[in-house]
């Protein structure tokens, strides 16, 4: 059945690839900062919550002005 409907939309893999890279780009460096930062409802809202991205890069946009604490 997958490889009937790769064969139907041959574009639709591509696609797929570089939804999951972008994806997972933006997640771990979210989770990076995040973790960092010490900030822990963070972390957790963006390792949970599948989002596309787009909460971390909320989160990014959010946080950018903020100096990362340094132990």
């Amino acid at each position: 059945m997958i490889t009937k409907i790769f064969s139907e939309m041959p574009w639709l893999l591509p696609v797929m690839i570089i939804a999951i890279i972008w994806d997972l780009t933006w997640t771990l460096i979210g989770l990076w900062r995040s973790a960092r930062a010490g900030q822990t409802v963070w972390f957790i809202c963006i390792g949970i919550l599948n989002t596309m991205g787009i909460l971390p890069i909320i989160y990014l946009l959010l946080e950018k002005r903020k100096p990362v604490k340094q132990q």
